[in-house]
């Protein structure tokens, strides 16, 4: 299992997080079913620090960010990287996912 997060998307999750009260233990990706093509992807914040109530968890290190995946998502985040994007249109997290098959129309879903 491979996932990428690049140091502009590490940097932004830690500015972030400082900004949270209490502070986050790390952050959490993961992907849910829902969105006009299956699936869409979760990040929040982890506040206890530990894996889930299995302990099945796969922990991932990004300098210094603890950054936590369950086991179900795994299997639709392998190779994905994760990058901070800011343009004209906008700016938020960015997910590049080779498993992904087709996206709908307004980019907050995919299937696979």
């Amino acid at each position: 299992m491979k996932l990428t997060l690049t140091p502009v998307a590490v940097n932004k999750v830690k500015e972030i997080m400082k900004q949270q009260e209490p502070a986050p233990a790390g952050l959490r990706l993961g992907v849910m079913g829902g969105g006009c093509s299956g699936f869409s992807y979760a990040m929040t914040f982890e506040s206890n620090g530990n894996s889930d109530d299995l302990g099945m968890d796969k922990v991932f290190q990004f300098d210094g960010l603890k950054v936590f995946v369950d086991q179900a998502s795994l299997l639709y985040l392998d190779s994905t990287e994760v990058d901070y994007v800011e343009s004209l249109e906008g700016s938020g997290f960015k997910f590049s996912n080779p498993n992904v098959k087709s996206t709908c129309g307004c980019g907050s879903s995919f299937s696979v």
